[in-house]
């Protein structure tokens, strides 16, 4: 939101307006740095799926080795403790980032309660993994007060995306569509591999959409590549 958008905004509908962007604005800073999107200089895109590892996970993972494309995982640590075997087969092709541990809504928490929630995630996943995530997404993308000090005191990077396929509702040609409209040098795109913290969570219609947009991405002439290594290329 610019600074004349906000200029712009007065009485309780403007005041609603701009807390709603500052707790999920992609661009918003308001309660800690994120980025939404890589540099535009090369033509990379970055595919994040939320939520996992669930029993479902395995089966994108087959379709991200079938295509060769490097992926980020934003991991629950509650289902990370559960099926830490399937957050260890991510790690080993995969960047595995913190998403919390039991995936609440942060608004109305207190500093320390989201502190603790990232915290023990960060715990769990290096505890199944021995890797230490260096990136963190909110749950629902709600940052709130206090989420700025968590990132300090873990030293985690906060993401949040170019373009979300709202994926645990949409059917696979929507999913697509709204993916490849928000496809461009640099974009992040979010997907999900679980939802929330559910056992065998239906992941059908993700599966058949990523199926369809890694080839449809490619077609483009996009690689694929970790947020990471989108943000801070090696060459």
């Amino acid at each position: 939101m610019s600074g004349l958008e906000l200029a712009g905004l007065s009485g309780a509908g403007g005041a609603a307006a701009f807390w709603a962007w500052a707790v999920r604005g992609r661009a918003s800073s308001v309660f800690g740095p994120s980025v939404h999107r890589g540099p535009g200089n090369r033509k990379v895109i970055a595919l994040t799926f939320d939520d996992g590892p669930s029993e479902s996970t395995p089966h994108v993972l087959e379709l991200l080795d079938k295509y060769q494309a490097p992926a980020t995982f934003f991991q629950i640590g509650a289902n990370v403790e559960r099926l830490p075997q399937i957050a260890r087969a991510v790690h080993a092709g995969h960047e595995i980032g913190n998403h919390s541990h039991t995936h609440p809504l942060f608004c109305f928490h207190s500093a320390e309660f989201i502190y603790r929630e990232f915290a023990r995630a960060q715990r769990a996943i290096e505890d199944a993994t021995g890797f230490s995530p260096t990136l963190l997404r909110a749950p629902f993308g709600a940052r709130w007060f206090g989420f700025r000090q968590a990132q300090r005191r873990l030293g985690l990077r906060g993401v949040m995306w170019t373009a979300i396929g709202y994926d645990w509702k949409a059917k696979a040609d929507t999913i697509v569509d709204r993916m490849l409209a928000g496809a461009a040098n640099g974009s992040i795109l979010c997907l999900h591999d679980g939802r929330t913290v559910r056992a065998h969570p239906d992941i059908r219609e993700t599966l058949a959409a990523v199926g369809c947009l890694i080839p449809a991405l490619r077609d483009r002439g996009y690689k694929f590549d970790t947020v990471s290594r989108l943000l801070c290329p090696t060459n």
